[in-house]
């Protein structure tokens, strides 16, 4: 009789194939590589792939609120170049905004703008009063200490110009560029599945000091698939 597989409870898979899997997963190879080590289909692996990255988006929606010292800042995910556009005006762009508490976690929401009600909305709904933020200077994030938090410091980019001693967004800006790196692979990701490879790099950075095989399994073996 084969035995129960407490990670994937709904495959035929068998638990050792299934773990094999994972160890792929955490070594971040492609679904056709891992197909070629576990001996499945690369349609199977994709399915896998994607039940996972979905129990992943779920757990990485449980790390907020933060408190203590919380970078924040949005990013734009995206081609650099479309059809003569360069930079941020290349193309319909996703925007990103991003919150982290140092030492610990990152947290991403796609947003639709950058506007002062709309990254103040997510900055309250996330971040704890008596926290200490840390910000650029874009005009969105005005008034936050009027709204009731602790301390805000701002960083000014201008002139080669990334931190003050203790004051900087160095930890959200290197999610950022980790992210970017790791997505870039795709060359280009549908919206219907952006947002949860978005959440699988959230949880690879969150996890990055960890044995992110053991980690995964634990996720799995608590939300199996």
């Amino acid at each position: 009789m084969q035995r129960k597989n407490r990670y994937c409870s709904r495959s035929k898979i068998s638990e050792a194939r299934f773990r094999a899997l994972v160890r792929c997963w955490s070594l971040d190879l492609t679904a056709t590589n891992t197909a070629q080590l576990t001996g499945l289909s690369v349609r199977s692996v994709n399915t896998i792939f994607l039940a996972m990255r979905r129990v992943i988006a779920h757990d990485c929606e449980q790390h907020s609120p933060f408190t203590g010292q919380v970078e924040v800042d949005e990013s734009f995910f995206g081609p650099w170049r479309v059809r003569g556009k360069r930079g941020r005006g290349a193309g319909k762009k996703t925007i990103v905004f991003g919150m982290l508490k140092r030492g610990q976690h990152v947290y991403t929401q796609i947003v639709p703008n950058c506007k002062t009600a709309t990254l103040q909305a997510l900055i309250r709904g996330h971040i704890r009063l008596e926290s200490e933020i840390l910000s650029d200077c874009l005009s969105s994030y005005d008034g936050l200490v009027d709204l009731g938090y602790a301390k805000h410091w701002r960083i000014r980019h201008s002139g080669n110009h990334f931190a003050e001693g203790d004051n900087h967004i160095n930890g959200i800006e290197s999610f950022w560029s980790f992210a970017k790196r790791r997505l870039a692979k795709f060359n280009g990701l549908a919206k219907t599945t952006f947002y949860l490879h978005l959440k699988e790099c959230e949880f690879r950075f969150n996890h990055r000091h960890d044995d992110l095989y053991r980690a995964t399994l634990k996720l799995l073996r608590s939300n199996p698939l």
